[in-house]
């Protein structure tokens, strides 16, 4: 064995297991790219200041849970705890919302990082499919990233998740809620630490996840009372568009997100039979953090799915996704001469499309055979020198186990027969 292990909170994605994963960030991409998102990937660390100021210094993830660093150059940075504040520089720094049409549409997917403590569905290393449209407010756009969500996992067969929505007003109604929050949670109980965070973001209270906390919450002021005219209406259009698409969901409103940069529309992807972390996605809009870190006003809407809480849901429902065996076609090859021809023809198959393989290390023909089937293929193509003589090779259906001999020159079409 070897001395080494993963980091405590990683973990190690494996064939086969590890083909749910491709297939899950597979599904939730594949709506995106039917809608016009264009794939971009950022380095997996920035600028530390880029999440200060974008995700909010007061936040768990800022303060908490962020992998921050020094460089051999003095540089401060930062392992990226998520992606919208990355994917929004990016867009920024090349200059794409100055290139054509608004939005800019991208998506992205990636690994993140957090220093939390470890448990099923929470990790310190996890992967994300994300989408942002950069540049519009228009709740169209809100509404089109929540049923596009709502589509990807659909296609995946998942069906006992919901959808929480809310709306956080913006800079005019949000500062009379604050106010209003603040007053209320100074008459309450609460230790020092969650009384500092009343203080530089009281949002954030109401996401606090302990009981007792909740418990006193009871009766805060929420802030769907306290939208303006304008934040109340843009939120009545994304409910109708969201409904008018046959997308269910649930008003909550105490949902906040744990990110200091949303604004107006907020929602949440949860899944009952994950226990504690339910939560598997999320998003909304973030029309400020542009100028936060630096750039124009660029009102803007995303979300992140979570891949890892996504597999994991699947697994809750007991859902079985279709993955093709990695293997369509495995070459048997008995002796030096049959196993150079064969590896000609497993060369051949593959730059045909065809999933083809061969076993090594000069194996006999049991233990060749059990390699084949240990593969999944659906078809073996066994040869020796008596077959060459006769310019032939037996291909074998692996499912019924019937065997034929087919000409060497005709293996290609012989395969595309039987694998159609």
């Amino acid at each position: 064995m070897s001395t080494f292990k993963a980091p405590k909170g990683t973990y190690d994605l494996i064939p086969p297991y590890s083909a749910k994963y491709l297939a899950v960030r597979e599904a939730i991409s594949a709506p995106l790219r039917t809608a016009g998102y264009g794939y971009v990937e950022t380095p997996g660390f920035e600028d530390v200041n880029l999440f200060a100021r974008g995700v909010g210094e007061s936040t768990d993830i800022v303060t908490k849970e962020m992998y921050a660093f020094e460089t051999k150059g003095g540089d401060r940075l930062a392992l990226r705890p998520e992606g919208t504040a990355s994917v929004l520089r990016a867009a920024l720094e090349a200059s794409l919302h100055k290139q054509g049409n608004l939005p800019v549409k991208l998506w992205y997917s990636g690994s993140y990082y957090r220093y939390e403590r470890p448990q099923k569905g929470r990790y310190r290393h996890f992967s994300q499919v994300g989408a942002e449209a950069i540049g519009a407010e228009d709740p169209v756009l809100d509404a089109e990233l929540i049923i596009l969500a709502d589509q990807a996992y659909r296609s995946l067969g998942l069906r006992n998740f919901r959808i929480l929505l809310n709306s956080l007003g913006d800079k005019e109604c949000r500062p009379v809620y604050r106010e209003a929050l603040q007053t209320f949670l100074r008459g309450l109980d609460l230790d020092e630490e969650t009384l500092r965070r009343a203080e530089i973001n009281p949002l954030r209270v109401l996401d606090d996840k302990r009981e007792a906390v909740q418990k006193q919450l009871v009766g805060a002021p929420l802030l769907r009372d306290y939208l303006c005219d304008a934040c109340k209406a843009y939120h009545e259009e994304v409910r109708g568009l969201v409904g008018a698409a046959g997308v269910v969901f649930e008003d909550d409103a105490k949902l906040v997100r744990g990110l200091d940069y949303y604004t107006r529309t907020t929602f949440e992807f949860v899944h009952d039979g994950l226990g504690s972390q339910s939560a598997v996605g999320g998003g909304g809009r973030y029309d400020g953090l542009s100028e936060m870190i630096g750039g124009p006003a660029l009102p803007s809407v995303g979300w992140a799915l979570g891949v890892d809480r996504t597999v994991l849901a699947l697994e809750a429902e007991g859902v079985e996704l279709e993955i093709p065996a990695a293997t369509s076609v495995f070459a048997v090859a008995i002796g030096d001469e049959a196993r150079r021809v064969l590896f000609g023809k497993v060369t051949e198959l593959r730059r045909e499309g065809i999933a083809a393989d061969l076993s090594f290390g000069g194996k006999g023909l049991k233990g060749a055979m059990k390699d084949a089937n240990r593969s999944g293929a659906r078809l073996a193509v066994v040869a020796g020198e008596r077959d060459l003589a006769e310019g032939v090779v037996q291909l074998k259906d692996m499912e019924s186990g019937e065997q034929e001999a087919v000409a060497l020159d005709g293996l290609l079409d012989a395969v595309r027969t039987k694998l159609a």
